[in-house]
C-alpha cells in the first residue's frame, strides 16, 4: 500500500548523465523511467521537476562573464530539452507523460496551467514541469517546492547521488551516519544542505515534507513511496 497518493519527484539534470561527462545517457534515463513506472503501477500520481545541469554544463564555459539572468534562461531551456527526452522515454516504456513549461514555447511544449496539470495527474498521466519557475535567480529546487505546493503533493522527493542526508560527507568521513528523519528546525541548526534556502523555506512554510534518497539505488523510489526506511525524511 502506497504511503502517498501524489508525489513531486525532483530530478537533477546530472542524474541523466549516468557515467557520461554531459548529455543524456539512454540506459540511465530508461532505468529511471522504469522506476517511475513501478510507482505509477501502485496508483500513485507522479509529477516531476527536472534540472538542466547535464546540458548547461556543456556550455557553462561560454557563460563566464554572462549576465546572470541570461545564463539562467539558458538553463531553463536546457530543462525543457531534458523534459522532452524524459517524456519520450516514458512513451517508449508505455507511460503517458505531459511536459508543461513555465516559459511559453507553444510549438514544442504546452505552458504550465495549474488546473490542467491537476487534470493530467488525476487522469494518471505523469506531468513533467520544465523551465523551473520561469524566473531567473531561482533554482529547480525552488521550482520543485513551488510546484509541489501548487499541485497538493504530499511530499517532495529529492533524487540525488547519495542515499540520504548524513552527519558528514560519507565519501570523506567513514564514520558518517545517515539520518532516518530530521525536523526542519534540526536541519537548519545543523546546517544540513537538503535543498537550497529558498526551496527549503517554502517547504517548511507549507509544511511539505521532503525525502532525500538515491535515484541510483535500484527500487529506492518504490521503497520511498511505500513508506519504507529509505533515504532521509525532513518533516515539520
Amino acid at each position: 500500500m502506497a504511503a502517498y497518493k501524489r508525489i513531486l519527484l525532483k530530478l537533477s539534470g546530472e542524474a541523466l548523465m549516468g557515467d557520461d561527462a554531459y548529455g543524456i545517457n539512454r540506459a540511465t534515463i530508461v532505468r529511471m523511467v522504469r522506476e517511475v513506472q513501478e510507482v505509477t503501477a501502485l496508483g500513485v500520481e507522479v509529477a516531476v521537476v527536472i534540472g538542466g545541469g547535464n546540458i548547461f554544463r556543456g556550455v557553462a564555459g561560454g557563460s563566464v562573464g554572462m549576465d546572470r539572468a541570461t545564463a539562467d534562461y539558458m538553463g531553463m531551456l536546457a530543462t525543457v530539452m531534458n523534459a522532452l527526452a524524459l517524456a519520450d522515454a516514458m512513451r517508449v516504456e508505455g507511460l503517458t507523460a505531459r511536459v508543461m513549461s513555465a516559459i511559453a514555447i507553444e510549438q514544442v511544449v504546452e505552458s504550465y496551467v495549474r488546473p490542467k496539470a491537476l487534470q493530467y495527474l488525476e487522469e494518471g498521466k505523469v506531468v513533467i514541469f520544465a523551465a523551473g519557475t520561469g524566473n531567473p535567480f531561482f533554482t529547480t529546487d525552488t521550482a520543485a517546492a513551488l510546484r509541489g505546493a501548487e499541485i497538493g503533493a504530499q511530499i517532495v522527493l529529492k533524487a540525488t547521488k547519495v542515499d540520504g542526508v548524513y552527519t558528514a560527507d560519507p565519501k570523506k568521513d567513514p564514520t558518517a551516519t545517515r539520518y532516518t528523519s530530521v525536523s526542519f528546525d534540526e536541519a537548519i541548526s545543523k546546517n544540513l544542505q537538503v535543498l537550497d534556502a529558498t526551496a527549503f523555506a517554502l517547504c517548511r512554510d507549507q509544511k511539505l515534507p521532503i525525502k532525500v534518497f538515491s535515484i541510483f539505488k535500484a527500487g529506492a523510489l518504490k521503497r520511498v513511496v511505500l513508506g519504507e526506511d529509505e533515504g532521509t525524511l525532513v518533516h515539520v
